[in-house]
C-alpha cells in the first residue's frame, strides 16, 4: 500500500473553460444590439426624463422618497442615469459572446444604477435575461453561477420594491407571484444557456476529434512513406552493393588470370554479364513499383527467401570467395518476411567480405535452428578490424533494421583473433511444420 495514498487529496475536476464562439459574432451581435435598442432602448429613452410618480408603474416605479420636482439636480442626475442605462445596456450586448463577463457586468451595473434612482423597471431590463443566457454559454461555470444568483437577487429586489404598493396580504401574494415569475424567467434563461453550451461543446468535441483523426491519418501516411522509402533503400543497397562487389571481384580476378588462363578470364566475364543482367532486372522491378501509380504491378519478380541462400553462396563462390554453409538443427517454417530478411543479411555480409575481407579471405555461414529461434552467424578470417572503410555505407544499418522489424537482434564487429562476425537471431515458435 502506498503511504502517500491516505494523505494525498482527491483530484479535483478541471474547471469548465470559457467557450470560444464557433464563428465571428460581431456582425450578428451588432444586429441583436440594434434590435434591442429599437425595441427596448428607445422606449426607455422616452421614459427616462419623465417625473415618475408612485401610481405609474407600468414601465417604472418610484417610491415616495424619490419624488422630485422637474429641473432639480436629483431629477437631472436620475435622467442621465436612466439615459445611460437605456443606451448602454443594448450597446453592451455587442460583446455578449466575445467578452460575456464584461458585457453582463455592464448590463447588471446599469440596471442596478437606475433601480437605485427610483426607476425600478425599464424595458431594457429584459436584456438581463439575454446577458445571463450568453454568460452561461461562453463564460466559465463559476461566472455562470454568479450571474444566476445575481439575477435572482435582482428579481428579489424588484419584488420587494413593487409589492408594498398594494400593502397587506395582497402585497405578499403579489410579491410572491412576481418573484416566482422573475425566478422562472431567470432559470429559463440559465437553462437555455446550459443546453446551448452543451450542444456547442459537443460540436467542438466532434470538430477536435475530426482534426485529431486527420492529423493521425497524416502522421500514419508519413510513417508509411518513410518506412516504404527505407525498405526501397535497403533493397536497392543490397542489390547494387552485392552485384557490384561480384562484378569488381570478377573483373579483378579476370584481369590477373587473362594472361595465364584465358578460359578463367572468359568465365569471369560470363559471371559479370550474368550478375549485371540480374541486377538490372532487379533494379527495373523496383523502379517499376515506384512508377506504378495504380499500385498494381503485374510482372513482379518473387522476393528471395531463405531457400535461395544456397544459390547465393554458389554465386559468391563463383565470384572468388571461399565460403561454406553449415546447418544445425531441424529447419522450421519462418514467419512472413523472415526469409527475405535472412537472405538479405547473408547477402550483405558476404558482400562486405568480398569488399573488405581481402583476397585470401574465407567465410562460413552457420544456420542454427534452436528451440527459441533461429541464429545465423557469418564468420570470416579476413582483415577484420584492419579493413578500411569510408564510413559512408548503410549495410549494417539496413541489417539491424531488418532484424528489428522481426523482433530479433543483430551484432556485428571484428573478432578478437582476426576476421569479422555477423550474428543474427530472431525468435520463433517452439513447434511448427518441419522443412526437410
Amino acid at each position: 500500500m502506498n503511504p502517500m495514498s491516505a494523505t494525498s487529496p482527491a483530484p479535483t475536476p478541471p474547471a469548465r473553460p470559457n467557450l470560444t464562439p464557433p464563428r465571428p459574432r460581431l456582425v450578428a451581435d451588432l444586429g441583436v444590439a440594434a434590435l434591442a435598442f429599437i425595441a427596448l432602448g428607445l422606449p426607455s429613452v422616452l421614459l427616462a426624463p419623465q417625473p415618475w410618480h408612485v401610481e405609474f408603474f407600468l414601465f417604472g416605479t418610484q417610491n415616495l422618497l424619490s419624488a422630485d420636482s422637474p429641473g432639480t439636480a436629483a431629477t437631472i442626475i436620475r435622467t442621465v442615469i436612466n439615459l445611460a442605462a437605456a443606451v448602454g445596456m443594448p450597446v453592451a450586448v455587442i460583446w455578449r459572446a466575445s467578452k460575456p463577463v464584461h458585457s453582463t457586468a455592464v448590463v447588471a451595473a446599469l440596471a442596478l444604477a437606475h433601480f437605485f434612482t427610483g426607476v425600478i423597471l425599464m424595458p431594457v431590463d429584459f436584456l438581463i435575461f439575454l446577458s445571463l443566457y450568453s454568460l452561461t454559454i461562453y463564460a466559465s461555470s463559476a461566472a455562470s453561477r454568479i450571474g444566476l444568483f445575481t439575477a435572482l437577487f435582482g428579481g428579489f429586489l424588484v419584488t420587494i420594491s413593487i409589492a408594498p404598493i398594494w400593502g397587506g396580504l395582497e402585497s405578499a401574494l403579489v410579491g410572491s407571484v412576481l418573484f416566482l415569475l422573475a425566478a422562472m424567467l431567470v432559470l429559463l434563461s440559465w437553462g437555455a444557456g446550459l443546453l446551448r453550451r452543451s450542444r456547442l461543446e459537443q460540436r467542438e468535441s466532434l470538430r477536435e476529434r475530426a482534426l485529431r483523426l486527420e492529423r493521425e491519418r497524416d502522421q500514419q501516411a508519413q510513417i508509411a512513406t518513410v518506412a516504404e522509402r527505407n525498405r526501397i533503400a535497403r533493397e536497392m543497397h543490397d542489390i547494387v552493393a552485392h552485384s557490384l562487389s561480384v562484378v569488381v571481384a570478377q573483373a579483378d580476378g579476370g584481369r590477373y588470370a587473362a594472361a595465364a588462363d584465358p578460359q578463367a578470364a572468359t568465365r569471369a566475364l560470363e559471371t559479370i554479364a550474368e550478375t549485371s543482367r540480374a541486377a538490372l532486372a532487379d533494379m527495373r522491378r523496383i523502379l517499376g513499383v515506384l512508377r506504378d501509380e495504380n499500385g498494381e504491378t503485374a510482372d513482379l519478380i518473387p522476393q528471395p527467401a531463405d531457400a535461395d541462400i544456397d544459390a547465393l553462396i554458389s554465386q559468391v563462390k563463383a565470384a572468388g570467395l571461399n565460403v561454406s554453409h553449415v546447418t544445425l538443427g531441424a529447419p522450421r517454417a519462418l514467419p512472413p518476411g523472415a526469409g527475405v530478411a535472412l537472405y538479405r543479411i547473408v547477402q550483405e555480409s558476404l558482400t562486405n567480405i568480398l569488399k573488405h575481407g581481402g583476397p585470401e579471405a574465407a567465410a562460413i555461414v552457420t544456420t542454427e535452428w534452436k528451440s527459441d529461434g533461429l541464429t545465423v552467424s557469418i564468420d570470416d578470417d579476413g582483415r577484420g578490424a584492419a579493413a578500411k572503410s569510408d564510413g559512408a555505407g548503410h549495410g549494417l544499418v539496413g541489417m539491424r533494421e531488418r532484424a528489428a522489424m522481426l523482433g530479433g537482434s543483430l551484432a556485428a564487429g571484428p573478432k578478437p583473433g582476426g576476421g569479422f562476425r555477423v550474428r543474427f537471431h530472431i525468435p520463433l515458435p517452439n513447434s511448427g511444420p518441419g522443412l526437410q
